[in-house]
């Protein structure tokens, strides 16, 4: 990263790295809090050294009380953004972050696998009747991550304004219309295309959320917000990472969900501290 930087000498850095899918870091933890913690901290402190003027952190709703290692990840991403903005604030590098949910068309949206699954003649797959998203289109995203990032002054922890969550069920019925076919369930059992409910994947939400203290504060921008989000002092946040570094180093996966959760406040798991999970094929799948 020294190379890169001192190769190309940016000005303003997007940090956008990371494993993002929820059930993939979930079942691989040490790979998905090496990449996203501790590549984090190494992108954060090359720019600071390198003299980079602004680096944006791009983060998710799923930082938000985690139920995950991915949006634990996330989170702790933040709070080392935050620490070195109020440890270094006269480095001369601006640091902020932007959370927001879903981008509709992205890697890994459920667009084009609802569009893949219907062209295949179905069934378009479910995790769950209820569960709900946010969603914002990439050029949506792109712009307003643009806009937060000229607005910080360092350590700034912006929300974008995604609108009402949508049911995914709801989504995936509307796929269905648009592309000229229709829904095949028990009102309808000459339809063509049916819509399975296979479970809640390990660490999924049936909601995600933008806050975790409830304090929205406005900026000049209609959909930009800002948050007040705790975080640990540089020094303590420190010894958290050289520890977490060792257990990367030695695999020891036992002992990362618990160390995660004492250092993110709100971060529940379910105790499987298995490294790898395979879904059980046999699982029940319910067909709309």
């Amino acid at each position: 990263m020294q190379s890169v930087f001192s190769n190309y000498r940016p000005h303003t850095v997007y940090h956008a790295a990371a494993y993002k899918h929820v059930p993939l870091v979930e079942s691989n933890p040490v790979e998905g809090l090496r990449n996203n913690v501790m590549g984090t901290f190494t992108v954060a402190e090359v720019a600071r050294k390198s003299g980079v003027s602004h680096m944006v952190l791009v983060s998710t709703d799923k930082a938000v009380r985690p139920t995950n290692v991915m949006g634990a990840s996330k989170r702790i991403s933040e709070m080392i953004l935050q620490a070195m903005a109020a440890e270094h604030h006269e480095s001369g590098t601006c640091y902020s972050m932007v959370r927001f949910g879903n981008v509709l068309g992205s890697s890994g949206s459920v667009v084009p696998l609802f569009r893949r699954q219907i062209k295949d003649g179905g069934p378009v797959t479910v995790t769950h009747k209820e569960i709900t998203r946010y969603f914002m289109t990439i050029p949506e995203a792109a712009q307003l991550v643009i806009q937060a990032g000229a607005m910080a002054v360092g350590g700034d922890v912006f929300l974008l304004d995604m609108g009402e969550p949508v049911k995914i069920i709801d989504l995936a019925k509307r796929m269905i219309e648009l592309s000229g076919l229709t829904l095949k369930d028990q009102d309808s059992p000459d339809g063509d295309i049916e819509i399975a409910v296979t479970g809640l994947r390990p660490g999924e939400k049936l909601y995600e959320e933008l806050l975790i203290a409830d304090n929205p504060i406005p900026t000049e921008h209609p959909r930009i917000f800002k948050a007040h989000e705790y975080y640990y002092p540089m020094e303590k946040l420190t010894l958290f990472l050289d520890d977490l570094s060792c257990m990367l180093s030695d695999g020891n996966v036992e002992k990362l969900k618990p160390m995660i959760k004492s250092i993110v406040n709100g971060y529940q798991f379910n105790g499987q501290v298995n490294g790898l999970h395979i879904a059980d094929k046999e699982s029940p799948v319910n067909v709309l």
